[in-house]
């Protein structure tokens, strides 16, 4: 009997527990009905709003590729067979035009150069003789006191003594020269990047022995894809970088290239780059050639929220209820951002405190921005 009556009464506790907890659970509900009433009354939360909208926006095609000479100048050897007695340049030398780069052992040249030098004279003489012994001849001949045939002795030795002196001449202006070129100079003035002689080597004609870039200049062969081709023009103003470069390096698009790689279907700018870059041939560089200015649709940066990884805003419609647009970002613009695609010119976003909405909320824009950006964790997608 008393088990009974235990048992009965724990039942009772247990009944009673249950109806507690279910007046609870009620009134919770009702409490959250209520909050949600009374925000939509006020409007929900306060939030700024900006519209996007199209501004003039400078545009810029970035293009990368290798550093190179603007042109190359190979530095050979006119005459062949002599010995390097001195190398004055070395590889990174800026040089002047006429410069001495190498100078050949010209021992044997300025031998020949005496010899034919003595050998002019002698022609010389020979000429001078013969021309006095040809002018006594005509003379002779006009008084009566020569024949034809010894006058044209005369004439014709004279003629050979003119030809011999001329061939000494010639021999002596060819060793003149090769004299010259025994001194290798710049052939322009520029910048050595290459050097192939030392001293004791014989040089053979015809061989290089350095390669110059002219008046230093160098440019990039910026690889531009073919669909931003058509924007890249010969005098428009790059900017340069290169992890090698001593400071800012700017350059200007010289030409364009008029054919396109069928391969990897992209052009070539080539890019002068101004003077004291640092860089050198084979270096490789990015350039950002300003392209000018074209209209672009943009909103705050702050106005971008992600909700599952994706970029998108919160656009006011109508009653103020906010929507998620999924939007596909470009560059940034200062404080605003380019927006490629996902929304049309017009639209109003939220600006601040689009981290706490959900799609469908209803906001209260604020007519006054506050003081500092609200910032806070993006919420789950709603």
């Amino acid at each position: 009997m008393r088990k009974h009556t235990f048992e009965r009464g724990r039942a009772i506790l247990v009944v009673a527990a249950l109806m507690t907890l279910a007046a609870c659970g009620g009134g919770d509900k009702k409490a959250e009905e209520k909050a949600k009433a009374d925000a939509a009354a006020r409007g929900g939360q306060t939030v700024t709003a900006a519209t996007a909208s199209l501004a003039d926006l400078p545009r810029s095609v970035i293009a990368s590729g290798s550093v190179s000479a603007w042109e190359e100048v190979p530095v050979g050897a006119e005459t062949g067979g002599l010995v390097a007695t001195a190398v004055y340049v070395d590889e990174g030398t800026y040089v002047r035009q006429g410069q001495p780069l190498v100078q050949l052992n010209d021992a044997l040249l300025r031998a020949q150069l005496r010899q034919q030098q003595a050998s002019v004279q002698t022609a010389q003489a020979n000429a001078a003789r013969d021309d006095a012994a040809l002018a006594r001849a005509q003379e002779l001949k006009e008084r009566g006191f020569l024949s034809q045939a010894s006058l044209d002795n005369a004439l014709a030795d004279q003629r050979a003594s003119r030809a011999n002196l001329a061939s000494a001449q010639a021999s002596l202006s060819e060793t003149q020269t090769r004299l010259s070129q025994a001194t290798i100079r710049a052939p322009v003035a520029g910048l050595i990047i290459s050097r192939s002689v030392t001293r004791g080597q014989i040089v053979a004609a015809g061989t290089e022995l350095f390669r110059m870039v002219r008046d230093g200049r160098l440019e990039l062969d910026a690889q531009v894809p073919e669909a931003e081709l058509p924007l890249v023009r010969a005098g428009q103003s790059a900017g340069i970088t290169a992890d090698q470069a001593t400071g800012p390096v700017s350059g200007r698009v010289r030409i364009v290239t008029p054919e396109v790689d069928p391969q990897t279907r992209l052009g070539v700018a080539r890019v002068a780059l101004n003077p004291g870059s640092g860089l050198r041939p084979g270096m490789f560089a990015r350039a950002t050639i300003d392209v000018g200015a074209a209209p672009a649709l943009t909103v705050p940066a702050q106005s971008v929220v992600f909700r599952d990884g994706k970029a998108g805003v919160y656009v006011i419609g109508a009653n103020n209820v906010v929507h998620f647009n999924q939007v596909t970002t470009g560059d940034r613009a200062g404080p605003n951002v380019v927006i490629a695609g996902g929304i049309p010119a017009g639209s109003r976003v939220v600006v601040q405190g689009a981290g706490f909405l959900g799609d469908g909320d209803r906001v209260t824009v604020s007519t006054r921005a506050p003081a500092a950006a609200v910032t806070a964790p993006a919420p789950a997608a709603r």
